[in-house]
């Protein structure tokens, strides 16, 4: 269930966008006369709407989602708290300007800010965050958790890299659907990843003692 949580919103951004995108016209009218107020000019072309409607939409399911985990008295990941700043600023930003550069900036934003955080817990303070999420269950060589949490660091580092390199050559259309599921297959393929690797360093378990011969 937990991972459903986490990519709602990305599944709300995928949908409203392919939904506006079929409707553009019906979906600028809607976005004129209901979100007219927060776009600079106070009119939303037909060609801008689907992705304006999409962003509003990922903003108010990122605050959900906070609000849900805090009124419930759980945890908020950092990932969450540094996804919520991002998508607040730089969604507000493709509200106002009716430009979608700023949004497609998110996903690069979240994955190199993750990657420094990362990268600085190791470089500065030696400590794995996988470890720390991690290790009670797992117990493990150091040398292997920090070899996690540098391949943690180059993922993050080449999965930012990569929504730039989509955003920049490919339509919007093309950046929303790669956003919904080629993000998604690339982090479960690393996770797959990381999975075979952590079982070749699990130690073996005990064989349960035999019962004493009556």
């Amino acid at each position: 269930m937990k991972i459903l949580f986490d990519f709602l919103p990305l599944a709300l951004f995928f949908v409203t966008f392919k939904l506006a995108e079929g409707r553009k016209a019906a979906a600028a009218l809607f976005a004129t006369e209901h979100f007219g107020f927060m776009v600079s000019g106070g009119q939303v072309g037909p060609e801008e709407a689907p992705v304006l409607l999409a962003t509003l939409v990922v903003v108010a399911a990122t605050l959900a989602q906070v609000l849900y985990l805090k009124l419930r008295g759980k945890k908020v990941d950092l990932m969450l708290w540094i996804s919520l700043a991002l998508v607040v600023v730089l969604g507000g930003l493709t509200v106002w300007f009716h430009n979608e550069t700023f949004i497609k900036w998110k996903p690069t934003g979240l994955y190199w800010v993750m990657a420094l955080t990362f990268w600085g817990s190791q470089a500065f303070f030696g400590k794995s965050l996988i470890k720390a999420a991690l290790g009670k269950e797992m117990p493990l060589p150091e040398e292997v958790w920090r070899r996690l949490n540098w391949a943690w660091v180059g993922f993050f580092a080449f999965m930012g890299l990569v929504n730039i390199l989509v955003a920049y050559n490919f339509s919007t259309s093309t950046w929303a659907s790669f956003k919904a599921f080629g993000t998604v297959g690339m982090m479960i393929v690393f996770v797959l990843g990381q999975g075979f690797y952590l079982a070749r360093h699990l130690p073996d378990e005990e064989p349960a003692a035999e019962e004493p011969k009556t």
